[in-house]
């Protein structure tokens, strides 16, 4: 590599492509990789975590990466597709030591780190070597002065007999409010376990409900076990009732229900119903809270109901009308109206003029197989639960049939793990 590439910052880095010789895009850098030497020197870099198509993020050691400039990285070899599992020693640079802050071996107070420079040595190994940093507070009042000033400092400057804070999770769930909770939940399989505990606690109620709905079942388990058990019942009435039972089922059952007494009556009681079902049938699948209007209500109010943003888009498929009580058990089940018929009709028109009578439902005792068939069969997104009495007690969609049918651990699961060959042939 050309001695004018040995020092590179990371927050430069971020976000390039990543390419095999013959110009095949890898993916993106998503991360740095250090491991810790102790009191021998700075963190050697072991390698980068690349983002593959399909949002799985995979390890690419430093002994593959042959170039590394401004635009892009190259890389040579085999690469492992396997997804990215942090190992204790491991540290990731941006996610974990970005924003720490640490204290000046000088005396002149606190800093943050800002970015982190790594160098190439004769060796050929890459080490960390400088610190990017933004003073903070300080213990002198004349350095107070030059507070929020930024400067470089080599490694053992601040890390070498000094104190060091982790990166807060807050600073962590700040940067990355903008991820979709499924793409957060990849990223918190992806640290260690006390890491992952940590962010977890600092989200909101709301958005560790969205994040846990998105992580598979053991995952879910493990995070709601290690909250305290008032905010862990707070945490599950933000779920959605259906992902909320199948939580609660793979709980124990005298945990399962002090967190259910700990859960606003009304929220439980929902889950109590899902949980009286099999897993295996529609009452176990559905969820008991899909839009639900009488047949007087119009194509305005229909529109304005499907338009929260919490819906989700197959719930939003499928107005169900019923005669009153409008919460499930609903009275008579009277039929479907489509959102595609409401966009072909007058805000004022009401439901029940629109009512498809055709479309019949399934029973909450009805096998899983009868519901996969009755949704391909007539392309539907969502399907109607009806009790042995014919009124309305919750809705299947598609994603909840597959979820069913996907492999307990899908959302980890890489199949057989393959190799990607890069640069041309092996041996």
């Amino acid at each position: 590599m050309s001695t004018n590439l040995s020092r590179v910052f990371v927050a430069r880095l971020l976000g390039l492509d990543v390419f095999d010789p013959l110009g095949d895009r890898l993916g993106r850098l998503r991360d740095v990789v250090v491991l810790s030497r102790g009191s021998r020197g700075a963190p050697h870099v072991v390698g980068i975590v690349v983002e593959v198509p399909g949002k799985k993020r995979v390890f690419v050691p430093m002994t593959r990466i042959t170039s590394i400039d401004q635009t892009q990285i190259i890389c040579t070899g085999l690469v492992n597709l396997r997804r990215f599992e942090q190992r204790g020693a491991e540290t990731l640079v941006v996610a974990e030591m970005f924003d720490r802050r640490v204290t000046l071996r000088d005396g002149s107070g606190d800093a943050t780190i800002e970015d982190i420079a790594m160098d190439q040595h004769r060796s050929r190994d890459w080490f960390v070597s400088k610190l990017f940093v933004r003073r903070g507070h300080s213990l002198s009042p004349l350095s107070r002065l030059r507070r929020n000033e930024t400067m470089i400092i080599d490694w053992a400057d601040a890390l070498q007999g000094a104190r060091t804070e982790p990166q807060a999770a807050t600073q962590f769930v700040a940067n990355h409010e903008d991820l979709k909770p499924a793409d957060f939940a990849e990223a918190l399989q992806e640290m260690s376990d006390k890491r992952r505990f940590e962010v977890a606690r600092e989200l909101q109620d709301e958005r560790l409900a969205d994040v846990l709905q998105e992580m598979p079942e053991d995952d879910q388990v493990e995070i709601l076990s290690a909250l305290d058990v008032e905010r862990a019942a707070d945490v599950l009435e933000e779920m959605d009732p259906d992902d909320a039972a199948d939580l609660l089922a793979e709980l124990p059952s005298a945990q399962a229900e002090e967190l259910l007494r700990l859960m606003e009556p009304e929220g439980a009681e929902d889950v109590r119903r899902l949980l009286e079902y099999d897993e295996d049938t529609a009452g176990g699948l559905m969820t008991p809270v899909p839009v639900i209007l009488p047949p007087e209500a119009t194509v305005a109010e229909a529109l304005a109901h499907v338009r929260r943003e919490e819906l989700s888009p197959a719930l939003a498929s499928s107005i169900f009308i019923a005669r009153p009580p409008l919460e499930t058990p609903t009275g008579r089940f009277l039929g479907v109206v489509h959102i595609q018929q409401l966009l072909r009709y007058p805000p004022p028109e009401p439901l029940g003029n629109l009512v498809d009578k055709n479309l019949e439902p399934v029973s909450d005792q009805a096998h899983i197989s009868e519901v996969a068939r009755t949704l391909a069969t007539y392309n539907l997104n969502c399907l109607p639960v009806v009790n042995d009495a014919g009124r309305l007690v919750g809705a299947v969609t598609v994603d909840d049939v597959l979820d069913h049918l996907l492999p307990d651990d899908w959302r980890a699961y890489d199949g057989e793990a393959p190799v990607k060959k890069l640069g041309g042939r092996i041996g």
